[in-house]
């Protein structure tokens, strides 16, 4: 529960972690008719500003009059401190004439020492402005607020950032060229799923969703900000991101927090392409928040579409004007990135969006870029043609391509080319639909995931078993009915104990299944092959590419069976001598026995001497 004051119009509302929080007024602390006076935070004390009507004493006095009850939840509300990478969030009272979400600018700046960023502020509805910040790095904290309404304008106050509880590790980041971690540097080893549309369901599938994300190994999940309407997706969302242009009582709506219900019903009898893209919903944007601090709860990243063609005129969002377009890019960046556990996806199937142009998704990636102050990862997911993934403000790539990791020195290709992470955000879906890009079997989707392993890149899932109920997880969520996600726990936990630095492919022009660390950690997928038995031997990575390996070193050896998650370790320590220019092999020509089964793995680990 958030501490919160209401001072001369001003909210400061400390640590966030539930988005929204109703504002505590100085009447309900110390009585009705209480004049509010000003406060301004320093030095972690609150000091009173002088207010129109009577001077600082005056307004000193009459705080303290309030008794020992007042003073109490003064005290609690001076308490502002924030972990790092938290989300620290200022709310303040402002205009409600007008247009509020176009005719006002607000943002905070926040500075440390030598450090300063600015955070753009949003209206959030009820005449309440806020801003959010995710403060890196701890200490003491100042800001103030810029705003072209006097009201908002030159606010200021300070609070102190703590050291990181436990599970916050911070917000991942691009870490060793190919791969990732988090702010603190704890490893992170990205195995995602896809639920387009989950938040935008009844609440109670909704929380079934979490429920199943909590016992699976997925550590991201990719899902649109807009509705989608698309087979097994006819269905209208519970809520809409636009007030509705027709109707006065929806007019109104885009300055309150109406319930989703009342949007819902005035809109039921009227065009659903009726919007006023000026005026956005805050209901909405204040529900998407709290399903994304709810994956953050989990350990879930929030992967945040922002543009799809699943809509086709039927809303029109996918063909929103291009001043609505960057409008409602400010506006979501401005509420979202404050949240540690976001990643920005400018849009699923890009290509496929005909009322878009390629230089539009530049665009938007520029102004995602520019007002993202922390940079979260960003990224943009293709149907049939590729973007341009060397853009400087792309941090990975995200790809649409089954074929590429029907093998891994497929798979390893587009890290030559980007010179990035790259994860196969989609590479069909396991399912039994019609369409065949949701008729993979388990086995095959499994297949696909460790051949991404070993090529060192990463991979995601997706199911599509036709339910009666139309409930499908990669749309709707709910429960997971296949039989890959307990295989891909499998995996996550060798990935777990693999390097934190990340698998790199060992020799990628003639030893592709074999990912690692040489010469400490090697990592072989025998994929749909059937060995009976395996030469003991350890290729050289080629011109110089990681530490080769040498004579005299000893490994352990497991066989991994990926399909039904076996680990059987070999006896003894396998000794290495070199073979030729290209191997080392066991200097007692020892063979590695296997089942003949396929979804065989080797994992081998250097012996430390």
């Amino acid at each position: 529960m958030s501490k919160t004051l209401l001072a001369q119009g001003t909210i400061f509302d400390l640590g966030l972690e539930s988005p929204q929080s109703p504002p505590i007024k100085m009447s309900a602390l110390c009585g009705a008719g209480f004049p509010a006076c000003g406060f301004r935070r320093l030095s972690g004390r609150l000091f009173p500003l002088k207010t129109r009507h009577r001077t600082v004493s005056t307004c000193a006095r009459t705080v303290l009059a309030c008794g020992l009850a007042c003073f109490a939840a003064l005290t609690a509300c001076a308490a502002q401190t924030i972990e790092q990478w938290g989300r620290f969030e200022l709310a303040l009272n402002g205009p409600t004439n007008g247009n509020p979400f176009t005719d006002v600018k607000f943002s905070v700046r926040f500075w440390q020492r030598r450090y300063e960023t600015e955070a753009n502020g949003f209206y959030d509805g009820d005449g309440v402005y806020r801003a959010r910040f995710m403060p890196e790095k701890q200490g003491e904290w100042h800001w103030l607020t810029v705003s072209s309404s006097p009201e908002l304008n030159g606010q200021t106050g300070s609070f102190t950032v703590t050291a990181p509880s436990a599970r916050n590790h911070g917000p991942v980041r691009v870490a060793n060229i190919y791969h990732f971690a988090y702010a603190d540097g704890t490893s992170y080893k990205e195995l995602g799923t896809t639920c387009y549309v989950w938040q935008l369901q009844n609440e109670a599938l909704q929380e079934q969703t979490l429920k199943t994300l909590a016992s699976a190994p997925f550590n991201k999940l990719r899902f649109c900000v807009f509705p989608k309407r698309y087979q097994w997706n006819t269905n209208e969302p519970i809520m809409y991101p636009f007030a509705e242009n027709a109707a006065a009582t929806n007019r109104d709506f885009a300055g309150s927090n109406m319930a989703a219900s009342r949007q819902s019903a005035a809109i039921q009898n009227s065009a659903l392409t009726n919007w006023d893209f000026t005026r956005f919903n805050p209901a909405y944007f204040q529900h998407l928040e709290q399903r994304i601090a709810d994956l953050q709860a989990l350990g879930v990243e929030a992967d945040v579409i922002l543009f799809h063609p699943y809509d086709e005129g039927h809303w029109g969002f996918d063909r929103m004007p291009a001043d609505a377009d960057d409008r409602y890019v400010h506006y979501v960046v401005a509420r979202l990135a404050a949240y540690r556990n976001v990643w920005w996806s400018l849009a699923n199937e890009w290509d496929f969006m005909k009322e878009k142009k390629e230089s539009d998704f530049v665009r938007f990636g520029e102004i995602v870029s520019r007002d993202d102050p922390y940079h979260h990862l960003l990224s943009i997911h293709n149907g049939s043609i590729l973007f341009n993934h060397t853009l400087p403000w792309i941090t990975h790539a995200s790809i649409q391509n089954g074929s590429a990791v029907e093998g891994p020195g497929r798979a390893e290709l587009y890290r030559d080319v980007y010179r990035k992470p790259v994860v196969y955000d989609e590479v069909k879906y396991e399912g039994n639909i019609e369409s065949r890009w949701g008729q993979l079997s388990a086995e095959e989707l499994v297949f696909r995931f460790w051949n991404a392993t070993v090529a060192g890149t990463y991979c995601g899932h997706g199911e599509t078993y036709k339910s009666d109920d139309q409930v499908l997880w990669w749309s709707k969520g709910g429960v997971l009915k296949g039989q890959s996600p307990l295989r891909l726990a499998f995996l996550k936990k060798i990935l777990d104990d693999a390097p934190a630095s990340g698998l790199e492919p060992i020799d990628r022009w003639q030893d592709s299944p074999c990912g690692g660390r040489a010469p400490d950690y090697y990592l072989f997928y025998f994929g749909k092959h059937t060995p009976t038995g395996w030469a003991f031997q350890l290729p050289k990575p080629p011109q110089a590419q990681g530490q080769p390996p040498a004579d005299g070193m000893k490994f352990t050896v497991e066989v991994l069976d990926t399909w039904n998650m076996n680990i059987t370790p070999v006896d003894g320590a396998f000794t290495l001598k070199k073979k030729d220019n290209y191997y080392f092999a066991d200097r007692g020509g020892r063979t590695v026995p296997l089942s003949g089964r396929p979804y065989l793995a080797i994992r081998i680990k250097r012996v430390k001497e």
